[in-house]
């Protein structure tokens, strides 16, 4: 075998080990690279005889890392970030046709920014390859921290301190039942939130909602605690409640829940956030621009 065969080989071995931790199972590992679940084993065991040591324990709990495991991943991390950058860095001298960009996202922006974004960067650089984790803020937030991402759509300020790109203004409103007596409000106060029962969200460290409510001294009589939006807007549908969720998650759902503007006009910032972003890749750099792109084209830019 070749040298440079020998070089591709370990590195994706790194690869297969980096996935399996990133997505929490050899099956999503296997989905994601786009392997058996045999070849993702296999890759694992050859880099475990290579190292000598175990990487993963496996019990009914699921999969977690081994002491040296968790020793050696923040290296193996650096290996892959700065291969992935030598890549692209070529690639950028004969065009930028290589790479792969990694992005933490949440559901909402998943479904209503991010098809429009991909279509649009993809018709620009059809061949680099784009993965997604979705998860709540504080999943993203940590996927960044550890390198599993290149950069995460956020909601800023972040708890940590990464370099940030804000990007669009997000109207925080109040959802209610089709029939509830407040509908007929311009305004809802927050005096009439604290008379209702009430569907908090569930969403992390820094949940804009419950700072929102913070800020504004309520004591709420909260009723459930829900981390999908989906779900919430599905409860107060039918009846369980009232909620405040961000504008961007209702865009499809005003058929089935009324919405009411809060006073002051609340919102949350939807922005970017890596650990930096002079030294990400040539291709996140691409895509962040392309972002922008398409906010300003469908007038969602406001920074």
């Amino acid at each position: 075998m070749r040298e440079k065969e020998v070089i591709d080989l370990s590195i994706w071995k790194y690869k297969v080990f980096d996935a399996i931790v990133a997505s929490g199972s050899m099956a999503k590992a296997a989905e994601l690279l786009n392997l058996s679940q045999s070849g993702v084993s296999h890759a694992l065991a050859n880099l475990e005889n290579e190292f000598g040591f175990p990487l993963l324990t496996r019990d009914r709990s699921g999969i977690s890392l081994t002491s040296s495991g968790r020793q050696v991943l923040p290296y193996i991390r650096e290996i892959l970030h700065y291969n992935e950058r030598l890549k692209q860095e070529v690639a950028a001298i004969t065009g930028l046709t290589a790479g792969t960009v990694r992005i933490g996202t949440f559901t909402s922006l998943s479904m209503q920014w991010l098809p429009g974004i991909i279509t649009q960067f993809h018709h620009y650089y059809p061949t680099i390859t784009i993965e997604l984790l979705d998860g709540n803020y504080d999943e993203i937030e940590e996927w960044i921290k550890n390198g599993s991402v290149d950069f995460g759509f956020v909601s800023l300020p972040t708890v940590k301190l990464y370099e940030t790109i804000p990007l669009s203004k997000d109207r925080l409103l109040c959802i209610l039942p089709a029939e509830h007596r407040l509908r007929q409000q311009s305004v809802i106060t927050f005096n009439n939130i604290k008379e209702e029962p009430f569907i908090a969200t569930k969403w992390g460290s820094y949940d804009e909602i419950k700072r929102l409510v913070n800020e504004h001294n309520v004591k709420l009589k909260i009723r459930y605690e829900v981390t999908e939006a989906r779900a919430i807007i599905s409860m107060v549908k039918n009846g369980l409640g009232i909620s405040i969720l961000p504008e961007l998650t209702l865009s499809q759902s005003t058929d089935t829940v009324y919405t009411v503007c809060l006073e002051q006009s609340p919102s949350r910032t939807v922005g970017i956030a890596a650990l930096s972003l002079k030294n990400i890749s040539p291709a996140a750099k691409k895509f962040i621009d392309c972002t922008k792109l398409w906010l300003t084209k469908h007038h969602l830019l406001d920074f």
